[in-house]
This record gives C-alpha cells, structure tokens and sequence, in this order.
C-alpha cells in the first residue's frame, strides 16, 4: 500500500533566515540548541542565525564531524539536557541536520542509539516524544530538512539510518544565499548527491506518482544549474535552483531509494573520511546501468523520462553523461581516486547488503551484482 505524507513547512527565498525567530515562535521552541560545525561557524554562516536569534538564551554545539556519530549526538544530546533546552535548530548541511535529528531522539528516549537504527526494528521505538526540530540548510546536497531519516556512524562504525515521522524537521529555512560562499567541490559533490536523489527515487518501483513528478522536476533543475553554480557561487539563479533540487530529491524519496546509497552509506562507514555526495556521484552510472532491466524501469519508460529531464538524446546517454558531468565539476573518475582499494569490497557488499535502501532499489541486487558496481566505479 502506498503511504505518502508531505509534513515540513518551508520557508524558501533569498532572506528566509529572517524568520528563524518566527519559526521558533511557531513551533514553540524557546531554549533552542543550534546543532552546527566548525566549518560553518568559521564561514560565518553561524553568526546569521544567531543574529536572528538575539533575545533567545541560546546553546551552541558546533562540533558535528563530516560524518555524524553516535559519539557526537551524546555530546550535544548532554548539552541538550544540561541546558534545559525545549528544541533544536540544526544550521548546516546533511551532517549537521542528521546530528540534530540523532539528538531529538537521544535527548528524549532511554537506551542507545543502536536501539532507534531501522534495522534494528527501531522505527516503531521512536515516539511523539522528540524534540522538535528547525532546519537551516547551508548546502544544496541531502535535503534532511525535509526528510523522515537520518544517516549516523554508530559506535561499532556501522553507518545506519533513523527514519521516523516523528524526527521530520517542524520548519525548515531554505535561504539560498546562505549557499553563496560554499566552496566549488563542496557545491560539485553536494548538488550530484540532491541529482543522485532525484534519479534513485524516480527509479524506485514503489507507488508514488506525486513523489516521481516533484523527482523528475527537480533532476532538471539540478542538472541545468549544477555546472552554474559550481563554476559561479554567486549566480544565484544557479543557487536557488540547486536549492530547489536538493529540497526535492528529499521530498521524494520517501518513496525509497536503491543501490547507490546502499553502496555509499556501506563505503561510509568503512572510510568515514569519503564524501557521501562524491561516492554517489561514483556509483550512478554503474547504478542506472544496472537498474536499466528492471522491469518496472521498462514498462514505465523511467530511464527515457530522466533523460528528457536531462537533455540527452538517449537514455542510452544517462551513465556517460553522469561521468562528463563528474568531470566537468572536478570530481574524481573514479572509487580509487579517493583512495578505495578493492581489498575492502567483502565489508561494503555486507554492509550494502543489510542497507535500508538496498530492498527499494528496482531490481534487487546480489553480492555478485554488488561486487561488479564497485569494479566499474573503481
């Protein structure tokens, strides 16, 4: 059965920051932790939000890694409590958002983390009890602000994910300028993950017509303007609508996404160091390619839509268009540009085995399967 559910109320211009204290008010947070990172603190991102913010009593945990953890969710989930904060406001990217989510469940529920994993059967644990959240997204890549789930390293450097309606973001900020600064290979690797977004839940066979139309809109908006915004951070015609395409591709992939992400979120947690955008942007082509049999792919023409959406001639095209893009951006050619070996290809077939994403991928992929994606995207 089909269950759609649309949730956040978006606030999304050029100045929406502005209405961050109004989004509290609403949302009836009056002691927020703002959940961030070193690098948007430095960027002076930060001091936006707080200026927004003056009048409030304010906490701010800004140690949020790359790649979240569980580690870092019990800090800032201790923070949290030691402050008698009634709420969060995550400014950042996927990292910190995903954070902020990891401590409106930590911060609010017995047990460890590992309990709240989906497959752990954790979805059905996590309550109307969580602290209510605000998203302030500063990159135009994962669209947490907007999602049902969250991707966190857990202590055993699992790499899982936390899904529930319940850790959806109340209200979400989507201020472009807030973008205007992010560096061009940051820009390059989150806008392919917002492009990887709409592709993979297009793919997916589940029953969602209003989730494939916000899909396929915002896979043409992320591929015209990606090289724009790369090449010119400060067109911001290109920022807006990158933005866009981020929000999005997470608008729809509640529908589920597939063999992409269960390759990198495996990848992920082996090499934390590893950029989830970039290994996305690795694995498409392999991906699609893959998926091209599926039957529900054939039957409904998807890889012939993308590629209209895209401006290719041919669905023919997607995969080697996917790697001139990657190279136009400055992205690697390939997994072993960033340092993977095929030495670790057992650990990341297991753990893309066992990935929430790995049963919504249109044709269900086999270790075999698995292990011949990584060969061509080495």
């Amino acid at each position: 059965m089909a269950f759609i559910y649309y949730v956040t109320q978006i606030q999304f211009d050029f100045g929406a920051i502005q209405l961050l204290k109004q989004e509290c008010s609403r949302v009836g947070i009056t002691r927020p932790l703002v959940v961030t990172d070193p690098g948007v603190r430095a960027a002076g991102v930060l001091q936006k939000a707080l200026d927004n913010l003056a009048g409030m009593p304010v906490t701010v945990f800004d140690q949020t890694p790359s790649n979240p953890t569980e580690a870092a969710v019990r800090a800032a989930a201790a923070m949290y409590k030691a402050q008698g904060c009634d709420g969060l406001i995550a400014v950042g990217g996927g990292s910190a958002i995903d954070c902020a989510k990891g401590v409106a469940i930590a911060a609010t529920h017995d047990g460890p983390l590992t309990h709240y994993a989906t497959i752990e059967g954790g979805p059905v644990r996590i309550t109307d009890r969580a602290a209510p959240l605000i998203a302030v997204p500063t990159t135009s890549g994962t669209g947490s602000e907007v999602a049902r789930g969250a991707i966190i390293i857990v202590d055993d450097h699992r790499k899982l994910g936390f899904h529930s309606w319940h850790i959806v973001p109340k209200g979400a900020i989507c201020d472009p300028e807030l973008t205007l600064g992010l560096p061009p290979k940051l820009t390059a690797a989150t806008g392919m993950d917002a492009i990887a977004h709409c592709m993979e839940t297009f793919m997916s066979a589940a029953f969602n017509p209003p989730a494939d139309g916000i899909a396929l809109d915002g896979l043409a908006r992320g591929w015209q303007h990606i090289a724009r915004a790369t090449q010119n951070g400060a067109d911001r015609e290109a920022r807006l609508n990158l933005m866009s395409a981020s929000m999005q591709g997470a608008m729809a992939f509640q529908k589920g996404l597939g063999c992409v992400h269960s390759l990198s979120h495996s990848l992920g947690g082996v090499d934390p160091r590893l950029h989830h955008g970039t290994l996305n942007a690795m694995f498409l082509p392999a991906v699609v390619t893959f998926n091209a049999s599926a039957g529900s792919v054939r039957a409904e023409r998807r890889l012939e839509r993308m590629a209209v959406a895209m401006g290719l001639g041919s669905a023919d095209d997607i995969p080697l268009a996917i790697k001139d893009m990657n190279a136009r951006l400055g992205l690697p050619a390939g997994l072993a540009e960033m340092g993977v070996e095929s030495a670790w290809f057992d650990r990341i077939i297991q753990g893309a085995l066992a990935d929430h994403c790995h049963k919504t991928n249109p044709r269900e992929a086999s270790a075999e399967q698995y292990r011949e994606m990584l060969k061509v995207s080495l």
